[in-house]
């Protein structure tokens, strides 16, 4: 018999932080929209007036951009409607548009190879304002590729962390620009071997596109490929679960991403056959994962029974000689011991130290709560818990708290043996 539980992001209209991140950065590329479309013109129009390699692979790849973003910002606009035929939405829409500024980057890099090949027979002329504006869509598109990055790293979105990568790019792109119309600015006109500073600047720029492109369709093609989410999401997660006091293993845990979130899933054994724990403890695995979890859109937690084989059973003593203690929190020690399910034979016995037990208040709230981490399946006291701190934390992890009168853990643990059918059958539909 295997339980699940499936808890999903909730609808747009609740105004959750995930639709409150859509606005910004459906904002975001727009503002993309509207710089590459700025700095397209502005550099298409130097490279008019310049006749400058460079600052003609610099419009080129501006202008390539600006289409790149408006696609972009229709894309996010799309991403997360759901409908019949996509019950899960179209998140992958912002990996498949990263794509498709990749596509685009190495489009701009095919004709600035074109353009470099050909020969060059006009020198480019360079005057001051042109200068000064390249200068200023250097800074600019410094300014919103850190801004765009920001915001693109703080939602997850690769669509914007695509964008705030190829501003980079872009940077290092300008300042190339720069320094090869630095010397005709000056009057400086030389080649080598009858290569211009200009097509070598330009040739540069092309390296840089290259890698932005081949960065950016790799990354998008891993998650429209469905690839795995990334080891420590799901290292992270792996210990939430293991985390859970009922949980014994984890046999199994998926991930993957669409956009910028994430869809997981899990199969984990549990120390419980009764339906209702089991949607307790689905539920209770899926909040701890949202909480710790940035952008999980759907997680799937199958709980599936585990045999029992060994029982762990936790008795408050008063010293290390094995004197049950008659107060529950203050109790210097504890005493573990293990026993087998089939036959009550005793498998293992720890003494575990009560570090709480001179702590001023909710000294018995803190020893239930590092019990339960220890994963005792039956507590035997000699005062009656049932209706105070620790009783509710025993409650709630599914812990059994049973009343002794006996005053040895030795005659606890012999009695509990002699009753092999408790261990059989009892704690098993806890």
């Amino acid at each position: 018999m295997a339980l699940n539980h499936s808890i999903e992001r909730g609808s747009p209209d609740e105004g959750s932080t995930s639709d409150r991140e859509t606005q910004l950065i459906g904002r975001v590329a727009l503002y993309a929209f509207l710089v590459n479309v700025g700095l397209a013109g502005m550099k298409a129009a130097l490279a008019f007036f310049s006749n400058s390699l460079a600052v003609t692979a610099g419009a080129i790849d501006s202008g390539t951009d600006a289409v790149a973003s408006l696609v972009l910002f229709a894309g996010v606009k799309l991403s997360t409607r759901k409908s019949a035929s996509f019950p899960l939405g179209l998140y992958k829409i912002e990996n498949l548009l990263s794509v498709f500024v990749a596509i685009s980057i190495f489009f701009a890099g095919y004709e600035i190879a074109r353009r470099i090949l050909q020969e060059s027979l006009v020198p480019p002329e360079i005057s001051l304002d042109i200068l000064l504006l390249l200068l200023a869509g250097t800074v600019v598109t410094y300014l919103f590729g850190l801004y765009a990055l920001r915001v693109g790293r703080r939602t997850g979105s690769p669509t914007l962390i695509a964008e705030g990568k190829h501003r980079q790019v872009d940077v290092l792109s300008s300042v190339v620009v720069l320094a090869a119309v630095l010397p005709p600015f000056l009057g400086w006109d030389f080649e080598v071997r009858g290569v211009s500073i200009d097509q070598v600047a330009a040739g540069v720029v092309l390296l840089f596109i290259a890698r932005a492109g081949w960065e950016l369709l790799s990354d998008g093609m891993r998650v429209l490929l469905d690839a795995s989410a990334d080891f420590k999401t799901l290292t992270d997660v792996r210990e939430i679960l293991l985390g859970h006091p009922l949980v014994t293993e984890v046999r199994s845990l998926t991930g993957r991403n669409a956009g910028r979130f994430r869809f997981l899933q899990a199969s984990v054994a549990v120390r419980t056959d009764n339906l209702e724990a089991a949607h307790r403890i689905s539920g209770e695995l899926e909040t701890a994962i949202r909480d710790k979890i940035p952008h999980v859109e759907r997680a799937m937690i199958y709980c599936e029974p585990e045999p029992r084989v060994n029982v762990r059973i936790a008795v408050p003593l008063a010293d290390r000689e094995g004197t049950v203690s008659r107060h529950f929190g203050e109790a210097p020690y504890f005493g573990i011991v293990t026993l087998r399910t089939s036959d009550g034979e005793i498998q293992a016995r720890d003494l575990v130290e009560n570090p709480h037990s001179q702590v001023g208040t909710g000294k018995g709230l803190r020893v239930a709560e590092r019990l339960v981490e220890l994963k005792v399946d039956k507590v035997y006291v000699t005062e009656d818990i049932s209706h105070k701190g620790p009783g509710y934390v025993f409650g709630n992890a599914g812990v059994e708290v049973g009343m002794t009168a006996s005053e040895r853990l030795d005659e606890i643990t012999d009695e509990i043996a002699s009753r092999r059918r408790w261990l059989r059958t009892d704690l098993h539909r806890k």
